[in-house]
C-alpha cells in the first residue's frame, strides 16, 4: 500500500517506540501497535511489526547479553507456544472488523496490568508469586503476542515474582522474545500477513529502531519510568476506546 508523507512519519515514530520499549520502556510497545492498527489495521499491523520487532530483538540481545539468563526462558517458552498456537487459531478465524474489539481488549488489559504494578505493587507481587502464574503468564504472553505483538507486560509480571533487577528483566525478554518472534515469522509469513511488500516497507524505517534501542538504552539508567509511564496509559486508553466505539 501507499503511504502519504504524514503516514510515513508515524510508521517511523512507530519503530521508534518498538526499538525504546526493546530497551526497558515497555509501555512504548502500546503505542507502536496504536500506531501501526491505525495505518494497516487490526490485523495487518502484527504482520508489519513483526519484522521490526525482530531487528529490535537483534538489537538489543548483545546490547543485554550481560544480563539475565536463559533458565527463565525455557519455563516461559512451552505455555507461550501453546498460547501462540490459540492467537493462530483466532487469527485465521476472525477478519479485520473483527480483530478490533480484540486488539482493543488486549489493549485494555495491558494498561490495567500497567496501573496495577504502579498502584498496588504488593498485590501484583503477590500474583506474580502463586504457582502458576509461570503457565499463565506462558499462555497469555503466547497468545498476546501472536494476536497484538504485546507480550512484555505480561512476561515482565511473572519477572517480577523472581526478584530480578530491572537489567536483568530486559536481558530476559531480549532471549525470550528473540526466540519467539523468529518462530512467528514463518507462520505469519505463511498466513501471508509478511509480504514482500510489507519488508520492502520496514526497510525504510529500520534505522529508527537502532534510534530507539540506542536511546532506550542510555534512559533507562537515567530516567524514572513514572511519566512515560502515565503517558503511555493514557494514549492507550484513548487507542482502545477508539478500536471499540469507531
Amino acid at each position: 500500500m501507499e503511504l502519504e508523507v504524514g503516514q510515513w512519519i508515524l510508521f517511523a515514530f512507530a519503530a521508534l517506540c518498538i526499538g525504546f520499549s526493546k530497551s526497558g520502556f515497555s509501555g512504548f510497545s502500546i503505542i507502536s501497535i496504536m500506531i501501526l492498527t491505525e495505518l494497516f489495521g487490526a490485523k495487518g499491523q502484527i504482520g508489519v511489526g513483526l519484522p521490526l520487532l525482530i531487528v529490535a530483538d537483534i538489537t538489543v540481545f548483545p546490547a543485554f547479553r550481560k544480563h539475565g539468563n536463559w533458565r527463565e526462558v525455557w519455563i516461559l517458552l512451552p505455555p507461550a507456544i501453546i498460547g501462540g498456537i490459540i492467537g493462530i487459531w483466532v487469527l485465521k478465524s476472525v477478519d479485520n472488523e473483527q480483530m478490533k474489539p480484540i486488539l482493543a481488549w488486549v489493549i485494555l488489559l495491558l494498561v490495567l496490568m500497567q496501573m496495577a504494578k504502579k498502584w498496588k505493587p504488593d498485590s501484583v507481587y503477590k500474583l506474580a508469586m502463586t504457582k502458576g502464574f509461570g503457565v499463565f503468564a506462558g499462555l497469555a504472553g503466547g497468545l498476546a503476542t501472536v494476536i497484538a505483538n504485546a507480550a512484555g507486560p505480561i512476561q515482565q509480571l511473572y519477572l517480577l515474582s523472581k526478584k530480578m533487577e530491572k537489567m536483568d528483566m530486559i536481558g530476559v525478554g531480549a532471549r525470550f522474545f528473540l526466540i519467539v518472534n523468529i518462530l512467528k515469522l514463518p507462520i505469519f509469513g505463511a498466513m501471508s500477513m509478511v509480504s514482500k511488500e510489507t519488508l520492502l516497507m520496514n526497510l525504510y524505517v529500520v534505522p529508527l529502531i537502532f534510534v530507539g534501542v540506542y536511546l532506550g538504552k542510555k534512559c533507562i539508567k537515567k530516567v524514572p519510568q513514572k511519566v512515560f509511564e502515565y503517558l503511555v496509559i493514557s494514549f492507550a486508553l484513548v487507542a482502545a476506546l477508539r478500536l471499540l466505539l469507531f
